[in-house]
């Protein structure tokens, strides 16, 4: 990854900055002292007051993103949180959850991608950091549609890194087991919640991963499993 100059901050795209990961992600990467674009189709009072730029997009319209990261001008690296989870129907009847499934973790991720690269290979390097999942690795009952879809997160993660990192960009992607959120928390009221992943904790593995600390490392798809 390049430089920045010593009096510019490092500029962070964050997607789905809305939600309780990228809250979290946001307030991460405001504490490492960057500048942050936070994207998401809505934002909650609860959003730190640091993300001065908060820019509306619907990730799922490449033209709309495409017009969206324009308007960024350079940045350092572009953090992939948009995404979503539902259990859904038996794997040989999927129905309308399968495209659900690709069109708020696959389509958001792709067309993000496919707008920040010319970016990122104009200032001559930078890094991706994509939220796959760690039930993924493998098929799971009643969640055919959510591991195809972060499973196909992960194998593009390994392709871009591929074909990008000689020049200079990084692609890498987080492998979460459950977060702790309030939405899981209501889901499962019964588990022991200080075993499941803080947002906090997966926020900052992924500025890790944003990091020049990290400036060697090319698809990786790194687990963050806490101690489920």
């Amino acid at each position: 990854m390049s430089h920045p100059s010593a009096s510019s901050p490092r500029k962070i795209v964050v997607t789905g900055a809305g939600g309780a990961l990228g809250q979290a992600v946001v307030t991460a990467a405001l504490a490492s002292g960057a500048a942050v674009i936070a994207v998401d189709m809505a934002f909650p009072a609860t959003l730190p007051a640091g993300a001065e730029t908060r820019v509306v997009v619907d990730l799922t319209q490449p033209a709309e993103t495409a017009a969206a990261f324009g308007a960024f001008g350079a940045f350092d690296a572009l953090l992939n949180v948009a995404g979503g989870f539902t259990m859904g129907e038996s794997a040989w009847d999927a129905g309308d959850n399968w495209d659900a499934m690709f069109r708020i973790n696959v389509e958001t991720m792709r067309n993000a991608v496919r707008a920040a690269v010319p970016a990122l290979r104009q200032r001559g390097g930078g890094a991706i950091v994509n939220v796959g999942a760690l039930s993924a690795r493998e098929g799971q009952s009643q969640m055919s549609a959510y591991c195809a879809a972060k499973s196909t997160v992960m194998r593009l993660t390994e392709s871009l890194s591929k074909e990008l990192r000689a020049e200079r960009i990084n692609v890498n992607a987080v492998l979460p087991s459950i977060l702790d959120t309030p939405r899981n928390r209501a889901d499962m009221p019964d588990a022991d919640f200080s075993r499941w992943v803080s947002p906090e904790s997966l926020a900052g593995v992924m500025l890790f991963l944003a990091s020049e600390a990290a400036r060697d490392i090319h698809g990786a798809l790194l687990p963050v499993s806490g101690r489920a």
